[in-house]
């Protein structure tokens, strides 16, 4: 679709631009891939070379697509009319927007706004932090986070996070996090609760997150932050009676739970928010990515109706209100393009689609795991699955990091973009990923499994 010559651009950019999570020194005799057009599900890179994209531009952020011509119009109108106020005020597309949201989200209430996934975070370790000076004199700080769980690169969400690769030379880090066990039943026995699994293995995950409160003491607990399906940790699914046994030892210690749907949410599992796969009834819940499907940053943390309350305080305390600012949440633009981000998911019966492509996706990783003896586990939830790679599915010695890179190399290479856990879990960047937009067809889905499948036999045999 794209065929100007932009060497010029790939020059500057070579000459200028500090790109993420990328080691530059290999561009000192090789080029970066600039991607310049999106349309559908696929991308084309500055050479001409188009991608099936099966990551949603590559940190799974555009569920609707790309080319979506009535959010950048909803965008450019909502600019020329306002484009920015400081959020002390509000907006039209701000009131809007929250009430459809929570119009989503039975159980809760208000919507704070901010621009990135790991600022609705530390917004949400503030909230935690202050409740604690207001009722316990900051004695129930704590916060919980789970090994594997990805909350955000701020210092503050790093502690948070259970990636140790990720948090690697940026300490010290803040104190009062806490990790807990994964939930991911494939390595059990790495856990040393030897071949426990369903409703077994599940209880016992989530009874070593009570054994964690109980050893740092319930009264200095003050919430428990988890994401409803681990994402950049290896896509790890919750098992069978998980997330049941969560919630009642959340409300047994008075701990508040804050679910990260930065991934999950709007649409990626089949469901609205992934928690609500489970039941779940959270005290907050952020959001990020695929609020607008990346057509303008917004990000939210949404609360209970109790949990504002608590913020809530005459002017006797001129301290008691949640005293915080994001700059940017009081661009318009974001919760203009997410309205219509959301009208397109609920007119085009995405969320339907998500879980009829889903089904289909996983029944070819399944057969493609029947086939080639390097896949350890598939695992998944709607359009949002996974493949662990293993040398040997009796021990589940994981593949070197460079092989499963080779694999997304491969399938790159064959036009189909996919994702892989990199440099985030010593010894266990192992799990390929895979994250279609919501709009993904069935052919689409076959094509994407059979560049997996050609690319496992040409890495593997």
């Amino acid at each position: 679709m794209y065929d100007n010559d932009l060497s010029d651009i790939v020059a500057a950019d070579k000459r200028h631009v500090w790109h993420h999570l990328v080691q530059h020194k290999a561009f000192e005799s090789s080029d970066p891939r600039v991607i310049v057009e999106g349309k559908g599900i696929h991308v084309w890179d500055a050479t001409g070379k188009r991608y099936l994209d099966a990551v949603s531009g590559a940190v799974w952020t555009v569920n609707v697509g790309y080319g979506r011509e009535s959010i950048a119009d909803a965008v450019r109108d909502q600019l020329v009319k306002l484009n920015y106020f400081a959020g002390a005020a509000g907006n039209i597309p701000g009131a809007l927007f929250a009430e459809k949201l929570i119009e989503k989200m039975p159980g809760m209430s208000r919507v704070y706004y901010n621009n990135s996934g790991s600022e609705a975070n530390e917004k949400a370790f503030k909230m935690v932090r202050q409740i604690a000076h207001k009722k316990s004199g900051g004695k129930k700080h704590k916060i919980l986070f789970r090994d594997r769980d990805y909350h955000g690169t701020t210092i503050t969400c790093l502690s948070a996070g259970g990636q140790p690769e990720r948090s690697a030379q940026y300490g010290p880090y803040t104190p009062g996090f806490v990790e807990v066990p994964h939930c991911l039943e494939y390595r059990a026995a790495d856990q040393g609760w030897g071949d426990l699994s369903g409703a077994e293995y599940g209880r016992r995950a989530a009874d070593a997150i009570e054994e964690v409160i109980l050893r740092e003491g319930p009264d200095t607990v003050g919430a428990l932050c988890l994401e409803p399906v681990t994402a950049g940790g290896g896509v790890i699914t919750p098992p069978e009676g998980y997330w049941p046994r969560v919630q009642e030892i959340c409300k047994k210690y008075d701990i508040l739970l804050h679910i990260d749907e930065v991934v999950c949410g709007l649409g990626r599992t089949g469901t609205w928010f992934g928690y609500q796969n489970y039941g779940i009834e959270p005290d907050m819940v952020t959001m990020a990515k695929g609020v607008a499907s990346g057509y303008a940053a917004i990000a939210c943390l949404v609360t209970t109706e109790e949990v504002f309350d608590m913020f809530k305080d005459d002017a006797s305390d001129p301290m008691g209100y949640f005293r915080d600012i994001s700059t940017f949440g009081g661009c318009t633009a974001g919760p203009a393009a997410a309205l219509e981000n959301m009208r397109i998911i609920e007119e085009e019966g995405l969320l339907e689609n998500t879980l009829a492509m889903g089904a289909r996706l996983m029944e070819r990783l399944e057969e493609i795991k029947a086939r080639h003896e390097v896949v350890g586990d598939v695992r998944g939830k709607g359009l949002f699955c996974g493949l662990e790679l293993v040398t040997d599915r009796e021990t589940r010695a994981a593949v070197a990091e460079n092989d499963a890179q080779a694999v997304v190399a491969d399938c790159a290479a064959q036009g189909v973009m996919i994702g892989v856990t990199n440099r985030s879990l010593p010894g266990l960047n192992n799990t390929l990923c895979l994250s279609p937009a919501l709009i993904v067809t069935a052919g689409q889905i076959d094509e994407i499994a059979a560049a997996i499948d050609a690319a496992l036999t040409k890495v593997f045999g």
